[in-house]
């Protein structure tokens, strides 16, 4: 009883030059009531993640090819847990996190959610964009599947039945799974739930350069099956 308890949730982080975050994302982690398995799948930083990692978690991997698809799909691979729950490596969140995704999943029929995303730091116009946004797809989650990649709940089994994370897309790869799950039961938005990212990308090329590239790829996904990017640059 006790293993299945531990096992339950795996939280699965892929890194890449995040030590400037990665250790404030994982104590987070650690300070959960309720026990989970912690995942850091890293691909390929050259600064101190992978060492700051290992403070936190045992389960620390390291793989060759770069790519976020990849790194989420061999967290998910490694995974015990019979839910998992992707963050990005600057996400922060409340005390009840794991309570809600566990509550979420007591429907049979939700194979994976979505919630609310605000800034940890953040202007008056970057919060009203936030509150907007995460309206939009809580709206239209209702039509068609949406979701963002600082958070993304999901079964395993449904996981490995769709084959997880399509690796050949560089970004929007959390639409796109989403899309078909709902093929295979409910992809929800828990609405009483919200996680904090960072606005560096934001802060860094300014906010309509960075909405404009989500729009655009977005269409391009809806449109063209893949996202006009060609490759999604991290920003550090």
């Amino acid at each position: 009883m006790m293993r299945e308890k531990a096992t339950t949730v795996s939280v699965i982080v892929p890194t890449l030059q995040e030590e400037d975050y990665i250790a404030t994302t994982l104590s987070s982690l650690k300070k959960l009531k309720t026990a989970i398995e912690i995942i850091v799948v890293d691909g390929g930083s050259r600064d101190k993640t992978v060492e700051i990692a290992k403070r936190f978690t045992d389960k620390v991997h390291q793989i060759k090819e770069r790519g976020i698809s990849r790194a989420k799909n061999f967290g998910a691979h490694s995974a015990n847990g019979q839910f998992l729950v992707f963050l990005d490596a600057d996400v922060t969140f409340h005390s009840d996190f794991v309570k809600k995704v566990l509550e979420t999943f007591e429907d049979p029929s939700v194979v994976g959610a979505t919630c609310n995303v605000m800034p940890s730091e953040s202007s008056i116009a970057e919060t009203a964009f936030f509150h907007f946004y995460n309206l939009l797809i809580r709206t239209a989650s209702k039509l068609k599947p949406l979701s963002r990649g600082e958070f993304f709940a999901i079964r395993k089994s449904a996981f490995m039945r769709v084959k997880g994370f399509d690796e050949n897309i560089p970004c929007v790869e959390d639409h796109e799974l989403a899309n078909r799950l709902s093929r295979l039961g409910k992809f929800v938005f828990i609405s009483d739930l919200t996680v904090y990212e960072s606005l560096r990308r934001f802060h860094k090329l300014g906010l309509l350069r960075v909405v404009g590239t989500w729009l655009m790829d977005y269409l391009s996904f809806v449109f063209r099956g893949k996202p006009q990017s060609k490759v999604w640059q991290p920003v550090r």
